[in-house]
């Protein structure tokens, strides 16, 4: 039996393992974080002596773990291929990076400017001046919806940037980045997944009744809202499709927004939560388990 290795316990780890262990594929766990790592002995051996037989036996990894640093010892302790790599990992979380490839190849996004912090309160007042508000403010690198914000008018506007501005001071800070983002309001907010180059069903993020009369409008997960699954018509599964083409990620979650007359990519992640299977296209396991094993026979 194939061995997967996955650095990840929460939704995703326990969702897969059955339906991949009925295919062939064992699915174990493997901690990247909130731990200790052995990285050497100090004698110039080949593998450290502590817990040599965590890494030992595996396959295939399915996606790099999330913090690049831990990620790369654990990396060199499995040596094995993974699904999605560091740099497909890497190349996702950069939404600008996403967003610029994706326009640049002529698919729709919402218009979207990037702001390299720090700059001068000037250089904010320009890149919004081509904005109407509402705008989106958001991290360029973050996840789940966090730090993500809308500014009504400039001060509003200026006021999220001060307060990005407070945690970019601290100098470890990595990414200092943002992005100012065109609003679309009442926009159906979907995420579409992709496996090796082709659309294997949807979900879409709905927030209940009470959220919504409360102002809320984030449609992250993470954030309360509820996945339904859904079925996608033609023109969003090509779009995810290319979006994945575009950017060479072969197993991708992809983030889409739709209005009555617009239809874009707002983000990609290549790190994506696998929601129930009834949620996906039928054969959504076996393309998965073939492209796992694809990937091992790379080794």
């Amino acid at each position: 039996m194939l061995r997967l290795a996955m650095t990840t316990d929460a939704e995703t780890f326990e969702r897969v393992r059955e339906p991949l262990a009925d295919r062939g594929i064992e699915v174990d766990h493997v901690r990247a974080k909130e731990r200790s790592l052995r990285v050497s002995d100090g004698e110039g051996d080949a593998s450290p002596a502590a817990d040599p037989e965590e890494f030992a036996g595996f396959d295939a990894g399915l996606v790099y773990p999330t913090r690049l640093m831990e990620g790369a010892v654990v990396d060199e302790r499995l040596g094995v291929p993974w699904v999605n790599g560091r740099d497909a990992v890497v190349a996702s979380r950069n939404k600008a990076g996403v967003l610029a490839r994706l326009s640049a190849a002529g698919l729709s996004t919402p218009k979207t400017t990037l702001v390299s912090n720090p700059v001068d309160e000037s250089v904010v007042v320009d890149a919004a001046s081509e904005f109407s508000y509402p705008v989106v403010v958001k991290p360029n690198s973050a996840t789940r919806g966090v730090g993500v914000a809308t500014a009504t008018d400039l001060d509003s506007l200026l006021g999220v940037v001060d307060y990005l501005n407070l945690i970019h001071d601290y100098r470890a800070t990595g990414d200092k980045s943002f992005l100012i983002q065109e609003y679309l309001p009442d926009a159906r907010d979907y995420r579409a997944m992709v496996v090796d180059g082709a659309y294997a069903g949807a979900v879409e993020r709905v927030l209940d009744d009470d959220a919504l009369a409360a102002g809320r409008w984030k449609h992250n997960v993470h954030r309360g809202a509820t996945a339904e699954g859904v079925e996608l018509d033609p023109a969003a599964r090509e779009l995810a499709e290319r979006a994945a083409e575009t950017l060479g990620i072969d197993y991708l979650g992809v983030d889409l927004l739709a209005t009555d007359d617009r239809l874009v990519v707002n983000e990609t992640n290549a790190r994506p939560t696998v929601d129930a299977a009834t949620k996906y296209a039928d054969d959504f396991y076996d393309r998965f388990a073939a492209l796992i094993r694809r990937t091992a026979e790379t080794a």
